[in-house]
């Protein structure tokens, strides 16, 4: 229901943009589809991880960053053939086909579970694993989790701060501020801008970014279930800590007026670099991590906060990207690799492995170690 509101808000926005008259028109219809886009990018990894074996959920869960690279590049592709408000109806079209598919998808079965919905469970549940599978184990201990949980009160904002609940939000929220200070929205809005200020083509840098975000972003979800998500993230943050040194040195010597003929170069291996290390772990991880770590009482309330610092972080180095690079680039992209740095530490002290488990029992070792 709630991806179907989404749509549909998602439809208006457009639409809204499409007959836009004015500057206002145009930010009402920014605004609905920031709504639109809000509230899917955390509703969508929740509601594979739940209706998602444990053996695949990861890749499943990641082939949501792999369509969102596929989109990005379709949209950079059609953008630049067709007019402003051309793209806006080619926007349209996903919208109209999620509203449309969501007809002929169940809901999730821990949230008719959770509901109270049984025979809905039931049937929900036997449709994602087929025919033919036996589903009394896997039903009987959602049932159970889910009815320890009804014998707790009603979630509060207040609840997030409890001693059960803390160290999940505490991973959830400082996952999604490090992969914000790492600098992906700022590389992703002004990479061209990037690239010709280190004396590189922009167009072409951009074409080599889209070549490779797609198949990296694939690996990342082929290695998901079988590496597991902490290394994952520990070897992409790794790479995105050299990626940002390594363009931030090339500011460097071009400030100081060394190596001219390196500085172009330096920038594009950093660039690439970054964006490949980002695609297989920090884009992907953070997002299946969040679907997973939360007690289905606690997943409205902590979502919604680890959405909203994601999107906050978000406007925040986009906005502040413009007056860094005016303080000092090098500066800039050494900052970022220092975040890196740091969330390769985080990652090794306190974020737990999911990998193969089902998300009961994530809980259930989540409350053991608090």
């Amino acid at each position: 229901m709630t991806m179907r509101f989404a749509a549909v808000v998602g439809i208006f926005g457009w639409l809204t943009v499409y007959f836009a008259k004015d500057a206002m028109m145009l930010y009402a219809g920014r605004v609905l589809l920031g709504y639109c886009t809000g509230v899917l990018s955390y509703v969508v990894p929740v509601f594979i991880s739940e209706i998602a074996p444990k053996d695949i959920r990861g890749g499943l869960a990641t082939s949501n960053q792999l369509f969102i690279c596929l989109g990005c590049s379709a949209a950079y592709i059609i953008g630049a053939l067709l007019s402003w408000r051309s793209l806006v109806v080619v926007g349209l079209v996903p919208c109209v086909v999620l509203l449309v598919g969501l007809f002929f998808i169940p809901e999730s079965p821990r949230w008719l579970a959770n509901i109270g919905r049984e025979k809905e469970f039931h049937a929900s549940l036997q449709k994602f694993r087929g025919k033919d599978y036996d589903i009394s184990e896997e039903a009987t201990e959602i049932k159970g989790y889910i009815e320890s949980n009804h014998r707790l009160p009603k979630a509060r904002i207040q609840d997030l701060f409890q001693r059960e609940n803390i160290y999940a939000v505490t991973v959830g929220v400082s996952l999604m501020i490090f992969q914000q200070l790492g600098g992906i929205n700022a590389l992703g809005f002004y990479t061209s801008y990037i690239f010709s200020s280190a004396g590189f083509s922009g167009k072409l840098g951009i074409t080599l970014i889209g070549i490779i975000q797609i198949p990296i972003t694939l690996v990342g979800a082929l290695l998901m279930d079988r590496s597991g998500r902490r290394a994952l993230l520990l070897v992409s943050s790794s790479g995105t800590f050299l990626g940002c040194f390594l363009t931030g040195l090339s500011f460097y010597f071009k400030a100081q007026g060394l190596y001219s003929q390196l500085v172009p170069t330096l920038a594009l291996c950093g660039i690439l670099v970054y964006y490949a290390a980002y695609s297989v772990g920090m884009g992907p991880v953070p997002w299946v991590i969040m679907s997973e770590i939360f007690s289905i009482n606690m997943k409205a309330i902590a979502g919604g906060l680890v959405t909203l610092v994601s999107w906050i972080g978000s406007f925040a180095i986009s906005y502040s990207f413009n007056f860094l690079m005016g303080w000092n680039p090098a500066g800039t992209f050494f900052l970022f690799s220092a975040a890196s740095l740091v969330t390769v530490l985080f990652v090794a002290k306190l974020v737990p492995e999911t990998k193969g488990r089902t998300l009961e029992e994530i809980q259930a070792s989540l409350q053991a170690s608090t």
